[in-house]
């Protein structure tokens, strides 16, 4: 299994659970050079193949572009690894059901084991504090170096009006907790609909989050996932 096709099949899946839509990007940092990072160039993440991987140096400028475009927002990658040198793969999305709570006062907290990561902390990035009047995008370093700071040390961070970061410490990791913090958030969306004003939910506790953190590796998400997409790409390529 190489690099190239994992990446692939993080696209394809992420794109299958509605996690990404016709845009959205997923990284991966190069395991024998720390200061380089691949991710696809400007194409749907449903049509992404290995020949459309790009490396980038950690200023987000392509190695090699040979004429291809890169995503307007690799600052995002590039500035993410910059800060945490743990971090091996980078998903920026647009997840549907987590956008309402970054346009909100509602806190994402973690509502199911599989998501408790979500208690480890997930900020809101406010671009308007870094630029006032812009896109939403993040265009150059200086916007995605905000973005990093505000994540910190955490799994992920959300975007007002946006979407959301999430990072790992492998391409299985930062999939798998972009898939469960999309299904934390309908998931709590629809509790807080059954309590009703003033109604009680019950989250986990820091206890809980800490003693599944710790085994969250998303092994077994990943290699279902991993095969069926493997099939997939064979049959594209017969």
């Amino acid at each position: 299994m190489s690099l190239f096709q994992d990446l692939v099949i993080a696209y394809r899946v992420l794109a299958d659970y509605g996690i990404i839509d016709a845009y959205g990007h997923i990284s991966v940092r190069c395991p024998d050079n720390p200061n380089r990072f691949w991710m696809a160039r400007s194409v749907a993440p449903e049509l992404v193949t290995e020949a459309d991987m790009m490396e980038f140096d950690m200023e987000s400028e392509p190695v090699d572009a040979r004429g291809r475009s890169p995503v307007n927002e690799r600052y995002i990658h590039g500035e993410v690894y910059k800060a945490r040198p743990e971090v091996m793969a980078v998903v920026h999305n647009h997840s549907p059901s987590v956008i309402p709570f970054c346009c909100s006062d509602t806190p994402l907290q973690p509502i199911f084991h599989m998501s408790a990561f979500i208690g480890l902390g997930v900020p809101n990035w406010e671009i308007r504090e870094a630029r006032e009047g812009s896109d939403m995008l993040v265009r150059d370093n200086y916007l995605g170096a905000s973005l990093a700071r505000r994540l910190g040390n955490h799994p992920a961070a959300l975007m007002r009006g946006h979407g959301a970061v999430v990072v790992g410490e492998s391409l299985q990791i930062a999939v798998g907790r972009s898939v469960y913090l999309e299904q934390n958030a309908r998931m709590q969306f629809q509790a807080e609909l059954l309590a009703g004003p003033g109604g009680k939910i019950t989250f986990m506790d820091e206890k809980e989050v800490a003693a599944n953190v710790v085994w969250q590796e998303y092994g077994r998400f990943w290699n279902l996932v991993r095969n069926k997409y493997i099939r997939k790409l064979e049959e594209e390529s017969a």
